[in-house]
């Protein structure tokens, strides 16, 4: 069972406004929790029909639309759940996408969520290293301003001190931004576990 390119089908998926015609469905764990909030767990229906065909995953919600076949027809999945629980991974990847969505795609100096980069707080050409607790995410003009000086020669500060994310914590980080384009077969999977307004 192959799962969505790595952002490729559901970047562009997020990213159209038609992207529910493409017909995706949402992927469950086991524990009908998403693989992942952000990106958001799609597999394109070809796949999603595959692998209920294959016995990998139960159909839990459907399209309208179906798919045909000389001998059947097929409605297409809209939400499967897989049938054997897939752990999550504990460590976190320290990657460019990770550290904007622990840093929730905002410039740590000025709040800003635009044209963002990455910046050592401790500049390399000061002994810095490429480490969660030394790398922020930052807009290109504060990247600028700060170039390879201290925090304390340019007056700057960080908006929190940057440390490593757990995998749970940047699992619900990812549900901040859910998007655009979501189907309401999928409503009642991405929220189950939210907290209930009293």
């Amino acid at each position: 069972m192959i799962l969505a390119g790595d952002g490729d089908f559901r970047t562009s998926f997020v990213r159209e406004a038609g992207g529910l015609k493409q017909n995706p469905a949402l992927v469950l764990n086991a524990d009908y929790r998403p693989l992942s909030y952000y990106p958001l767990s799609l597999w394109p229906w070809q796949d999603a029909v595959k692998a209920a065909y294959l016995d990998r995953v139960q159909i839990v919600a459907e399209y309208d639309e179906v798919v045909r076949s000389p001998t059947t027809v097929i409605r297409i999945p809209s939400v499967v759940v897989l049938k054997d629980y897939v752990k999550p991974q504990k460590r976190v990847a320290f990657t460019r996408f990770n550290l904007f969505l622990r840093d929730e795609f905002s410039c740590q100096y000025c709040g800003g969520r635009g044209d963002l980069t990455f910046d050592h707080v401790v500049p390399r050409a000061r002994g810095g290293i490429t480490s969660w607790e030394n790398v922020v995410a930052a807009c290109s003009r504060c990247n600028l301003k700060k170039g390879s000086r201290s925090l304390r020669q340019t007056g700057m500060s960080l908006r929190k001190p940057p440390r490593q994310p757990g995998s749970e914590e940047l699992r619900n980080m990812g549900r901040k931004f859910p998007p655009n384009h979501l189907h309401e077969s999928w409503l009642d999977f991405l929220y189950w576990d939210a907290e209930l307004d009293a």
